[in-house]
């Protein structure tokens, strides 16, 4: 009988730690927005690197968007505009800039001199490979003089390829 319970806690205890699914808070034009228009500035800065530079591969902007010392935090990738143009030119070639960020955003939010971005994120589940489930991807800048000065992430670092 005991056995039986400390099962049936189990199952049940594991039904009620169930994630919700990661989703949009609303769409990406109400993300943008603010009654500050320095915030929203700052906002729309980021936005349009994201699709410009990252998504689309337009390594041509990047003195639109990166301060030259930019810094970053990332220990996968160098400090620098020229290093950050370098680390994504290995991988990301030119493509049609989207008018929106192709990946799901989650939220953009500013306040002072920082903007946070957070993006949906799936991946295989560890428990059922047949499976995904989604978590949550954060990526911070500091925008200094118009500019992007500084970024963070949750990033871990990884081994070269070989």
């Amino acid at each position: 009988m005991k056995k039986i319970s400390i099962l049936a806690l189990l199952l049940i205890s594991n039904q009620l730690l169930a994630q919700l699914p990661v989703k949009p808070l609303a769409p990406q034009s109400e993300l943008l927005k603010s009654k500050d228009k320095k915030l929203a500035a700052n906002k729309k800065l980021v936005y349009d690197m994201w699709r410009e530079f990252l998504e689309g591969g337009h390594m041509e902007v990047a003195e639109k968007y990166f301060a030259e010392d930019y810094m970053q935090h990332n220990p996968n990738a160098a400090t620098g505009r020229k290093a950050v143009v370098e680390f994504f030119s290995k991988f990301k070639k030119p493509e049609p800039i989207a008018d929106a960020i192709k990946a799901q955003v989650v939220s953009i939010v500013a306040e002072g001199d920082l903007v946070v971005i957070s993006f949906v994120r799936e991946l295989p589940d560890p428990t059922d490979k047949s499976k995904k489930y989604t978590t949550t991807w954060f990526d911070m800048f500091r925008i200094e003089n118009g500019k992007i000065a500084e970024h963070w992430d949750s990033a871990e670092k990884y081994a070269p390829a070989k």
